[in-house]
């Protein structure tokens, strides 16, 4: 099931440098927000993600949001970390991520220069994989206690990534 698999898999969003990136040729990172950023429907971003943010900006990574959430959702949390974002994005669809991309090819940014970041494997990862994308699988902030929630993540277990890149 190769749609499902990221091409790489870490801990924590954290766990990305740009030096890492640059070593694979990455010069964008397309972002999930909820429980990759911040917690779900938080409306601020998780401790050290604001400096990661910048330490991203001043290596002259690209970075946009795509998120399922409405507008009103993502634009203050956005607009918080300078960030552009596509609303909306239908995940796992490409819609989201194809737009994204377009944004940053704009930018100067080719497709094949572009990775998405997100903590789902039927959203984040397949919607990545579906756009061609690659995709960088992290473990979620925390783990949501809600039904559907708790229902998705059991049926990701056996997709999990079982092993972790050193992502240097």
């Amino acid at each position: 099931m190769a749609i499902f698999k990221p091409t790489y898999a870490l801990r924590s969003i954290t766990e990305i440098t740009p030096a890492a990136l640059k070593k694979r040729g990455i010069k964008a990172l397309i972002l999930d927000v909820d429980n990759t950023l911040t917690t779900h429907n938080n409306p601020v971003p998780a401790e050290g993600i604001p400096q990661w943010i910048e330490s991203m900006k001043s290596a002259g990574i690209k970075l946009i949001i795509v998120s399922n959430n409405k507008a009103e959702r993502v634009t203050p949390f956005a607009e918080m970390l300078g960030l552009h974002f596509v609303p909306n994005g239908a995940k796992p669809l490409p819609k989201g991520f194809k737009q994204a991309a377009a944004e940053l090819r704009a930018e100067g940014v080719p497709k094949n220069r572009i990775a998405a970041v997100g903590d789902q494997i039927f959203t984040d990862i397949l919607g990545a994989n579906l756009a061609g994308i690659r995709s960088i699988f992290v473990y979620p902030i925390e783990f949501e206690t809600s039904l559907p929630f708790r229902f998705k993540r059991a049926a990701e277990k056996p997709l999990l990534p079982k092993r972790f890149n050193k992502f240097d």
